[in-house]
């Protein structure tokens, strides 16, 4: 069921290409320059480039926070800010195309309000099975409380996908359970979608994990950092590509938008799937 709804989602079998939408620093995060409606502003920028290239989805994320903090120590603000960015973003797609949200660190309860107020279809989440050591620290498993949470918000139409295994972190504490086991334990604890990446963003995924993965599960399952142009055809088997930093100046996460990389991969992508 959730793999079907995630492809009448997107509208395309595999391989949906789903375009990050990196957020400015937020107010009282210390990189902040921008006021929430330059943030704005900036967003819908970005996702006006994506939208005329023809991307199946957009991922909305505060990338820029540095340093992140843990879910249980986000701010109002971060969820105050981060609506309003998704709502606009929302707006602008006129409805037609899938929208996301990512709040870091582990603000998965923070993204399933902002889905819910701004009319997204999906977040991505951390840590939503098997605990995990990041850059901010112990990361507890979520599910539980997560999607009693989505219950009691009336937001079961979010479809959360989860990532195993994720960039950014030390998996010492599971080095005995393998990423398919891990895929399997969030299939079990009711996830619609695994991602799988590879160690840091911009890192391109194991195709050997993603195998393992699509064996392991019967959910959609995204890659969810390094794809390139060079190296989508590794993908293909795929049901999302989450691609941003190839998007941008350099192949850097932190860049601008290069319009014309955006539109030579989606191109490529389409003639790799025979749109």
């Amino acid at each position: 069921m959730a793999l079907s709804r995630f492809t009448e989602m997107f509208r395309v079998s595999r391989a949906a290409v789903i375009a990050m939408v990196h957020v400015r620093a937020l107010p009282g995060t210390p990189q902040n320059t921008h006021t929430v409606t330059e943030l704005v502003a900036k967003a819908c920028q970005e996702a006006d480039i994506y939208l005329h290239a023809g991307v199946d989805g957009l991922l909305i994320e505060n990338m820029f926070d540095l340093p992140y903090l843990k879910g249980d120590q986000l701010g109002p603000e971060v969820t105050a800010c981060m609506t309003r960015v998704c709502h606009e973003v929302r707006r602008i797609t006129g409805g037609e195309v899938p929208c996301g949200v990512q709040v870091l660190a582990g603000g998965n309860h923070a993204a399933l309000a902002i889905a819910q107020a701004s009319g997204l279809q999906f977040i991505r989440a951390e840590g939503f099975v098997f605990g995990h050591l990041g850059d901010e620290g112990l990361a507890e498993a979520c599910a539980g409380p997560l999607l009693r949470y989505r219950r009691a918000i009336g937001a079961e139409e979010v479809m959360v996908l989860a990532d195993v295994k994720k960039k950014h972190c030390a998996h010492a504490l599971t080095a005995d359970v393998s990423i398919g086991e891990t895929a399997a334990a969030a299939e079990l604890f009711l996830a619609d979608g695994v991602i799988v990446t590879g160690s840091a963003t911009g890192h391109q995924a194991d195709p050997g994990d993603i195998k393992e993965v699509l064996e392991s599960v019967d959910l959609p399952v995204v890659v969810g950092s390094g794809v390139t142009r060079d190296n989508a055809h590794k993908f293909l088997d795929a049901h999302g590509l989450i691609v941003g930093s190839h998007f941008k100046q350099g192949g850097r996460w932190a860049g601008e938008i290069e319009p014309l990389r955006v539109k030579e991969f989606i191109e490529h992508v389409k003639a790799l799937r025979g749109d």
